[in-house]
């Protein structure tokens, strides 16, 4: 999907307008079609209303038709990339690409007993969550009624409307669905802030843990940009490691042989992918101590 911005898509015709917005509800231009009515937006904000509004307002059928043109999370389809590029980014950036095959395995029977039940593919804004985190709203919603699955489904698909929204269109707004993941580290042993400290930030799936972000704190014991921004942090658990033994023997702080504390790790979990999440650490090199800032 080309970018386009809200001043272009105010000017233009309505076959312009739809076109251009054909597939932020996947492959139903229909919702573009009813937006375009609605026209000038002041703000993105403006014109996601208008689309929801066109969704809500859809009825049991027209909504189940737009929830079947989801495709299937780690599906066959996806897998040899038959679907729109924006759902490919989705379930790549959720690592649904590199599934082992156990893991497929479990996809593709959670995949059939959803449909079994529910009669449409099972739809999640994948960017708000980590592969376990799906996996455990798969289980959770096999236990809803049809009707509730339908309305979750539905307030899925306009979440990845506002995602994909955000993404490709310029306006004088931004919308609100980027979350922000940051950290400091503060040298307690001088009361002072720790340069120079390498930190790996880790998503963990179990018993494996995949690196996210590798970076070193600044003059002020910050990184120069967020451990995560510019896109929802997802539904998980993390692991944020310092290392810290480099940086007091620079500061030529006694230690101990070996020394007590090397690497020190953070776990944490995420809920609010939009929220602001500040994991800082306080450390001497005897203690450390953290806590959830803003």
């Amino acid at each position: 999907m080309q970018q386009t911005t809200l001043d272009q898509l105010n000017a233009a015709d309505k076959a312009g307008f739809v076109a251009a917005l054909g597939d932020i509800f996947e492959h139903s231009p229909w919702v573009a079609e009813a937006a375009a009515e609605a026209r000038p937006f002041p703000t993105l904000a403006a014109l996601l209303a208008a689309m929801q509004e066109a969704v809500r307002k859809a009825g049991a059928a027209r909504q189940t038709e737009l929830i079947k043109a989801h495709p299937d999370l780690a599906g066959k389809a996806a897998r040899a990339g038959k679907i729109t590029a924006d759902s490919i980014a989705e379930q790549t950036s959720a690592g649904l690409d590199r599934l082992s095959e156990e893991e497929f395995a479990t996809f593709h029977s959670l995949n059939d007993a959803y449909r079994d039940k529910f009669g449409i593919p099972f739809v999640i804004c994948v960017r708000r969550h980590s592969k376990a985190s799906i996996l455990r709203q798969f289980e959770h919603r096999l236990t809803n009624t049809t009707d509730a699955e339908r309305a979750a489904a539905v307030t899925e698909i306009i979440r990845i409307a506002a995602l994909r929204l955000d993404q490709h269109v310029g306006g004088p707004d931004r919308l609100p669905v980027h979350g922000r993941l940051s950290t400091h580290v503060l040298d307690t042993h001088s009361g002072r802030p720790a340069s120079g400290v390498d930190i790996d930030l880790m998503e963990l799936d179990g018993s494996e843990a995949h690196l996210v972000e590798r970076t070193i704190t600044n003059a002020d014991g910050r990184t120069d940009k967020p451990l995560i921004s510019g896109r929802p942090l997802p539904i998980g658990d993390y692991e944020l490691r310092f290392d810290v033994v480099d940086y007091f023997a620079r500061c030529h702080v006694p230690m101990a042989d070996p020394p007590f504390l090397g690497i020190i790790p953070i776990r944490f979990s995420i809920a609010e992918p939009e929220g602001h999440y500040h994991v800082p650490l306080l450390a001497s090199p005897w203690s450390y101590t953290t806590y959830r800032g803003s």
